[in-house]
Order: structure tokens, then C-alpha cells, then sequence
């Protein structure tokens, strides 16, 4: 499970097109929802290509490898939207719910 599943479930039951930016060789290990899966090879080094690829970034919750995210991001000036993820960071529109994050998306995107 985790997020990123979450997520790509979520698009894809909606008939999305979802793409997994994987860490390994194996694209056997994508979750059962993403449609296309693109394998790196480059372990956490593929959070750069996660983040240059992206409009924005949406942090929920997380460990190091989001932070690693975050910090990639901030250095590139993306903007980030963080739900329950590391706090009391400058540069991250902190949101309290879902539907607040989705908001916050859709305001940054028009």
C-alpha cells in the first residue's frame, strides 16, 4: 500500500494514465495501478527525476525520501503543498486535508 499506491489507484480508477518513476531494474515491482513504468535503476537518486518531471509536489506524511523530494524541490523551486509531512518548513504550503491539498493543486495549475 502506502501513498504513491493510493494515489495511483485513485487515478487510475478514475481511467488516468499513471507512470511510476521506479527505483530499481524490476518493473514487476510497480504497484498493480500504474500503467506505464518507467525503471531507473538509480535507487533514491531517481527523486531527481521525480521532481524535475513535476509541475509541483505534494508531500504526504513521509520519511527521508520525502524529505530528499522536498529538499530537491525547494532547490528548484517548485512549489510543494505538505499534508501531515515534515513541518515547519519554509517554502511548503502546509494544508490540513485532502480536499484542502486538491484545492491547492488546482489554484496552483489555472
Amino acid at each position: 500500500g502506502g501513498v504513491m499506491e493510493g494515489a495511483c489507484r485513485g487515478a487510475y480508477e478514475a481511467g488516468g494514465t499513471t507512470v511510476g518513476i521506479l527505483p530499481g531494474p524490476d518493473r514487476s515491482r510497480a504497484n498493480p495501478y500504474v500503467t506505464i513504468p518507467i525503471v531507473t535503476d538509480l535507487g533514491h537518486a531517481r527523486n531527481v527525476l521525480i521532481v524535475r518531471s513535476s509541475d509541483l509536489l505534494v508531500a504526504i506524511s513521509g520519511s527521508y525520501g520525502t524529505l530528499s523530494e522536498i529538499s530537491i524541490a525547494l532547490k528548484l523551486a517548485k512549489p510543494i503543498i505538505g499534508l501531515r509531512t515534515w513541518p515547519h518548513m519554509k517554502g511548503i504550503r502546509y494544508v490540513k486535508t485532502a480536499e484542502d491539498a486538491v484545492d491547492a493543486v488546482s489554484s496552483l495549475i489555472k
